[in-house]
This record gives C-alpha cells, structure tokens and sequence, in this order.
C-alpha cells in the first residue's frame, strides 16, 4: 500500500495543532458517554487492511468526543503540566524517527540530546554535574531507580550484596519517610520487595514537611541498621518542602542514603525566588522529578538522577552479548540508569522545552504558576472560601460550604466544564485540590475558574448541585 506520508502526518499534526487551538474554549472535562466511546473504537476487527488515512481519521471521530483538556490552561488537577509547542513538535519528530534510546549504536542523536537536556537540568537544579541521569517514564519509575541504587548502597555498608544474594536473608532495610510521603515510596517498596512495612513514618510538621526532631529519633532508634532517607521537595497536598539541608544532614550522620522525591517540587530550585524552599538539594545521594509535570514536557517523561554515576548504572544495568556497542566506553550507556532497555528517545522533548525556555524562561514558568496559584487562594478566600494551606509554591488546598458536600461540589465543578479540580483528604478532611502547573494559564482563567468553583459549591449548598 503506497502512503503519502507528508499527507498523513501533516494531517495528525494539524489536527494535533486544532485541538490545542480550542481546547480553551472546551468544558475542560467532555463528560463522555462511556458506551459510544466503547462503540467508536469497538467492533469486529477487519480482516482486511484499512488505508492509514482512514485510519486516522476514524481514531479523531473516535477519540474528540472523550478527549480531557489535560493540555489546557483551567486543567488544575493531579499536578499535570501542558506541553509546551516545541516539546510537543519535538515529541511529534520522536515518534516519526522511532528512535530505541538504549545506546548510542541504536541513536547517536539521542544519546547526545540526553546528555545536553541533563547536563542543563543539572545547572538549574543545582545538582552536582558528576550526576547521572535516566529518562524514565515518571516518578514513580524515578523514586523506585533512586531506592534501589540506594538499597544497593546501604546493604554493601552492612556487608552484602544484594545484586548477588538479593534481599532473602539480608540485614532489614528500613525506609524512612514522613508520615506525609507521597504513596510511590510504599509502591516502590512494594515492588523492591521490601514490603510496606519497612517504610518507617515520621511525623510531619502542620504543613506536611518532615519533622527533623522526629526524624532524628527514627534514626537514633534504628541502631545500625540499613536505612534509605526519602525526602520531599513539594508535598502533593500543599506544596510544602521539607528542610533538605537539616536532614540529609541528620541521615548522612547515621550512614542512611538519601533520596528526594520532587516529583514537581524539585523545579522550585530552577527560579531565585523559590530555590530557598529546597536549600540543600546537593547534599542527597539521589533524586526523581517529572519532565511533564512543571516544564511542560508531553507525556511520559521522568528523571531518575544518582549522584553516584557508577553506582546508579551497576544497579539497573545488564549485559547481553547482542548488545552491540554497551560497555565500549566507560561511560554507562542510556539503557544502563533506568530499568527499561527498549524505551523512547524522551530526552528530545526535554532538550526541546530547556532550549525553548532557557535559564530564565524556567525560573519565570516557576514564579508565574506560584503567583497564579496565590492569586487563586486570595480569590478564593474573598468569596467565602478557606484556603487550608500555606500557598508556598503550586498547590490550593480549599474548602468551601458545609464539609460534608466537598465531594458534591467536586463533581459540580467538573460537571460545569470551566475547569477541573480534584479532592484530596488532607489532616482527616476531604478538601478540594488545585495544582496550577500549566504554562498556557492565565490570571483571566485563575478568575473565571475561581469564579466557577465558587458558583457550583453555592449550587450545591442550596441543593441544585
């Protein structure tokens, strides 16, 4: 079958470039019916070909009616980013070349746009440049990299190795992490095969970040035992940050590995006016963020970062004797820091989004979602509302009306369309949760979205909702 390929991608990425153009003036949530979805995409499958072309535009008469407005300006749940135009004409280019990023036999060209985008991550961050870092599908992936290179670390402290022995009748590890963590430390536990009771909680201050007393007397308590540190630059809840210096201080003393999960938070470093809450990042031993929540980066892409290179590429490495070109350098290869060997070239995307913003377009993303998410509460609060949070970065925790409807207008709000927030339950309360991650929004859409918040909570207090 003979494909005009000019024709066929200029028309995905047409309709691509239509959908940003309007998904402002969409209700942010289609609220589909889930049987005609099922119906659009189902059925037999031919036995026959179908044209590409058909093909495509089947899949936009199937998918427009069921698409969220994930990339649009009033999207303000989960701590989703947008996708920046040339991460996402980068992201189109990355399917169209169909690079495996596993080594630089595979994709020279891969190789060095990852090498740039975490040599330049690296500078804003203020992370060590020695640092390696692995393109991995999200945090999740990024904290479960960052425990197990650390697992390795802290059981050869105590004499045993893990990649050899694996973990049946060696020293307990415990993880130790505030009562406030964010639930991919438990997952990754899990995974790790540690099990959810080596996560040792340690309480948190009245803003979630880790009380350091606390934390010291976790660690005076476990003896000489393994431990993992896992710290948070920006609670998912209210954006707060725990004291990075103080504690990676207080673990290193104890031999315990340290491990920041800044999933967003980690991105505050990148401007001046922010980078105080995350003071001290350097000190830790590993770190994971996402690329598609605060810069903007289409979906899927996370960075698992090690400070111990070679320590990081021996955890989640292997050989194969087909692997052409793995091992021809000392240096580890893509596929040597993260746990998937065929994977996308996810670092032409970020390369595309540092490249497009710079040093200062970053920082200015940071500062501007920070003082829309300020702006939110103060609108907020004017009509009525209690913000529950000390708005330090991106995250509103609000509620509004009589507690017990939180959930009732939740759905409201989603239902009307302006924008999408979500709920949380936070200090046993469920409360409504705004993240302002989005580079596109506008103080015109905190307003009408504050506006429409309040509308649909006055709706269900009087029970129209």
């Amino acid at each position: 079958m003979d494909v005009d390929l000019d024709r066929l991608f200029a028309r995905a990425a047409s309709e691509g470039a239509h959908h940003r153009d309007r998904v402002r003036d969409r209700p942010v949530h289609p609220l589909p019916d889930r049987v005609s979805l099922d119906a659009a995409f189902g059925g037999e499958l031919p036995a026959g070909a179908t044209s590409p072309d058909r093909v495509v535009g089947e899949l936009i008469a199937a998918a427009s009616p069921g698409l969220v407005g994930t990339v649009g300006p009033r999207f303000f749940g989960f701590v989703i980013g947008g996708a920046s135009p040339a991460a996402s004409a980068a992201d189109l280019l990355t399917t169209a070349w169909d690079q495996c990023a596993y080594n630089e036999v595979l994709s020279p060209a891969a190789a060095a746009a990852e090498r740039a985008a975490a040599a330049w991550t690296k500078q804003l961050l203020g992370i060590p440049e020695t640092a390696s870092v692995g393109y991995v599908t999200g945090a999740q992936a990024a904290n479960t990299v960052g425990i197990a290179v650390g697992c390795q670390r802290v059981l050869a402290d105590a004499g045993w190795d893990v990649a050899r022995d694996g973990l049946f009748g060696a020293p307990r590890v415990a993880i130790v992490a505030s009562e406030e963590r964010h639930a991919t430390i438990d997952r990754a536990a899990r995974l790790l095969g540690f099990g959810t009771n080596s996560v040792r909680p340690v309480a948190a201050t009245t803003q979630g970040a880790i009380d350091l007393a606390q934390l010291r007397a976790t660690l005076d308590s476990l003896d000489d035992a393994p431990v993992i540190v896992c710290l948070q630059a920006g609670n998912v809840n209210t954006g707060a940050c725990d004291d990075l210096r103080a504690a990676a201080t207080v673990a290193h003393e104890h031999g315990a590995w340290v491990h920041v999960d800044g999933a967003f938070g980690l991105w505050a470093a990148a401007s001046p006016r922010t980078a105080h809450l995350v003071a001290g990042i350097e000190l830790a031993d590993s770190w994971g963020t996402d690329a598609h929540k605060w810069l903007n980066v289409p979906y899927d892409c996370g960075l698992a970062i090690c400070a111990d290179a070679a320590l990081h590429a021996a955890t989640m490495s292997y050989a194969a004797a087909y692997l052409t070109g793995s091992g021809a350098t000392s240096d580890p290869v893509l596929g040597d820091l993260t746990p998937e060997s065929s994977r996308r070239a996810r670092g032409f995307a970020v390369w595309a989004a540092l490249r497009e913003l710079g040093r200062d377009g970053v920082a200015d993303l940071v500062d501007r979602c920070c003082a829309l998410a300020r702006r939110m509460a103060a609108r907020l609060e004017a009509g009525g509302a209690t913000i529950h949070n000390d708005v330090v970065l991106n995250q509103v925790l609000v509620s509004v009306g009589d507690p017990g409807r939180i959930d009732a207008a939740i759905e409201a709000i989603q239902r009307e369309g302006t924008c999408w927030v979500g709920g949380t339950t936070w200090h046993g309360r469920r409360l409504i949760r705004v993240s302002v991650s989005n580079a596109t929004t506008t103080e015109h859409d905190i307003d009408v979205s504050a506006d429409a918040i309040l509308a649909a909570a006055t709706s269900v207090a009087l029970g129209d909702g």
